[in-house]
């Protein structure tokens, strides 16, 4: 068996950066100079960006795998963020356009900030929560969500942050595990046009926890259970406390945040993440990655703040770089598909951060929709949360940015807390569908099974090999996992295995693969499912595509795809198309990579974050009972598909014409 991953496709696309960006960019050729001839120096002039209370005396003390950055030193998170720009004369410098999903409207300028914020710090206080103490937030996109936070970080309380789609179970389960006695939650959010609870889903969650109050922000006015003692309106306490507060030093490698994130077992991680190195980072990355002018630009990271994008590039990279920036509850299709195109000419928004699957789905929608809007404000597009494809790559540029705009393709995790690899908007030749490079300051590489770095043009297995200030610092709880899950890999060489597969280039640039778990084995080839799902969705007739690998007794592992056809094309000629279909496929990456078998589908099954569940595509492929599928978005997807597959001609495999 090969021990690297194949390094099927390749791209000869390369785009210049823009010459008036490159000629104000924040961050130039000269800082990768600068971070490889002292990268330790290099991070005390990031963290210098930040106001400290108390100096570090030590930059880095390693003792693989745990890292403490900045020893010695203190800060205050939230003053960071808000209080410093108030200081400075920006109080009615606006940080949040807050727009509801029914078309309500708020935004809160940095003094208006930071009086809410001092108020939720008081409310929590009175609510007996220290320092060290671990709050659980369950919350829609509102502005509540982000000044929850960062009264948490004002008080030197610890946030664990859910996302607001999750449920009951998963909720207890990591309320239990922080160990947390109080809840901030809502009556309920608007989602495609409805009141979804939120209240009622943490009432039952709390049940045999440690959670004696639930503080609830009345967002939707639904009726929901009341239990007195217990459960708080936000309105009657949060409101009723000072606007003023004195805040507090912390040291910088206070606790600052949990989030939990899925492991290969069922138990959920809790990634733990302390103060003064992830700030620093996560507001060199903000300044570098999206060039932001804070007295110009409106930037909207479209994200949810239960993700770690929502925490890094919503609340915490942002605001200590004074954004005004877009913060939107609801669905892109409501009350139309033309929703964010609505809101980027509305607010004006230069700086769009969004994820491959959002991008994919409006390409299904069609070009003519984002043509509607005039969009000319937008001046930086990032992508982030999963590899994009080169075709998904080039219609964001095309079709949101019109030619003009850099795409910066993002690479990191919420291991990470931060953007690892990347473009520079102002430095780079993109390439579409390559994160690139690692950015100033970050060592990565792409390993062998041995953690031999491969040549150029070849692929096999990221690793970070240095360590970096936003570095997670354990796994709450339990230190043994923490090393067992990402240190013991390349244990010898102390390098973070990151679980994905990737490949260099001819030039040396990075291409993210996916996780090493979604890998087929076909032939003794390592293939990623992200080469052959790029070859698909390159064809004009495919909308979006997934693959896995399904058993084969000849072969080891099959190819089976499951695509989405775009809407001009008529599933009833799918059998011609589909064979079409696996001749691209051989065109553009050889014919190791021909799927044995494709299937037209009508949707795919995807988290709430967006990611494909391709395990529940392998059960298809397979022919077995589906597994768990809670963590799906819609519900009934799979039925869907299971109907498309056993009832349309296209479902069975596809012979190839000899």
């Amino acid at each position: 068996m090969e021990s690297a991953l194949s390094n099927l496709l390749h791209e000869d696309r390369r785009f210049n950066p823009p010459p008036e960006l490159a000629a104000s960019a924040n961050v130039t050729e000269a800082a990768y100079a600068q971070a490889e001839q002292d990268r330790l120096r290099f991070w005390e002039e990031q963290a210098r960006r930040l106001s400290w209370s108390q100096p570090w005396h030590t930059t880095l003390i390693w003792k693989p795998p745990f890292a403490q950055w900045f020893v010695g030193g203190k800060l205050n998170v939230a003053y960071n963020c808000v209080d410093r720009h108030v200081e400075a004369g920006y109080g009615d410098h606006i940080a949040i356009h807050w727009e509801g999903e029914p078309g309500d409207t708020r935004s809160l300028s940095y003094a208006q900030l930071q009086q809410e914020v001092s108020k939720a710090a008081h409310a929590l206080t009175s609510l007996g929560v220290h320092p060290g103490d671990r709050v659980m937030i369950y919350l829609p996109m509102i502005p509540e969500a982000a000044i929850s936070m960062l009264a948490c970080a004002r008080i030197g309380a610890v946030h664990s942050v859910v996302f607001g789609g999750f449920s009951a179970q998963s909720l207890r389960s990591r309320a239990n595990d922080a160990g947390a006695a109080v809840l901030i939650t809502a009556d309920g959010g608007f989602r495609r046009g409805s009141a979804h609870a939120l209240k009622a889903i943490a009432d039952e969650a709390v049940e045999g926890t440690g959670i004696e109050t639930i503080l609830v922000v009345r967002r939707t006015g639904q009726d929901v259970f009341w239990r007195a003692g217990r459960d708080i309106w936000w309105h009657d306490l949060v409101d009723a406390q000072s606007a003023e507060h004195a805040w507090q030093a912390f040291d910088a490698e206070h606790p600052l945040f949990i989030l939990y994130t899925s492991g290969t077992t069922a138990e959920p991680k809790g990634i733990l993440h302390t103060s003064g190195g992830y700030l620093t980072q996560v507001s060199y990355t903000h300044h570098a990655v999206f060039d932001h002018k804070a007295d110009t630009d409106v930037y909207w990271c479209a994200a949810d703040v239960g993700w770690i994008t929502g925490h890094s590039y919503i609340v915490y990279g942002p605001l200590s770089n004074r954004v005004t920036q877009v913060m939107y509850e609801g669905a892109p299709d409501t009350p139309h598909q033309g929703r964010f195109w609505e809101l980027i000419d509305k607010y004006r928004v230069s700086i769009l951060y969004t994820a491959p699957t959002v991008i994919r789905t409006f390409m299904r929608w069609g070009e003519q929709l984002p043509a509607q809007y005039e969009l000319s404000s937008l001046r930086v597009l990032g992508s982030v949360g999963e590899p994009i494809n080169p075709e998904a790559w080039m219609w964001y540029r095309e079709h949101v940015g019109r030619g003009r705009c850099p795409v910066v393709d993002t690479w990191w995790q919420t291991e990470t807390g931060a953007i690892m690899i990347s473009p520079l908007p102002g430095v780079s030749s993109t390439k579409p569908g390559s994160a690139q490079r690692a950015l100033p300051g970050i060592s990565a590489d792409v390993v062998d099974e041995t953690g031999n770095s491969v040549s150029y043009g070849e692929g096999g297995y990221l690793a970070l090999t240095e360590p970096w200030p936003a570095m997670l610092r354990g796994i709450w709880g339990d230190a043994q996992r923490y090393q067992d899950t990402y240190w013991s890999r390349y244990a010898e060489q102390g390098y973070y295995f990151a679980g994905d597969g990737a490949k260099k280039d001819e030039d040396g640039d990075l291409w993210l693969l996916g996780r090493v778990d979604d890998v087929m084995n076909v032939s003794g080839h390592r293939i990623s499912t992200t080469e052959v799902e790029s070859a698909l969705a390159s064809h004009p007739a495919v909308a979006e595509a997934a693959v896995v690998g399904a058993h084969d007794c000849l072969t080891g592992q099959g190819i089976v795809g499951f695509v989405i056809l775009r809407g001009e094309h008529d599933c009833g000629a799918a059998q011609v198309l589909l064979t079409q279909l696996r001749r691209h496929v051989t065109d553009q990456i050889g014919a190791i990579a021909k799927p044995r078998q494709l299937m037209v589908v009508p949707e795919l099954p995807k988290t709430r974050s967006g990611k494909i569940m391709r395990r529940l595509l392998r059960d298809v492929a397979d022919r077995r009972e589906l597994g768990d599928v809670t963590a799906l978005a819609e519900g009934g997807v799979m039925e869907m598909i299971r109907a498309s597959v056993s009832v349309d001609s296209v479902a069975p495999s596809i012979p190839e014409p000899r």
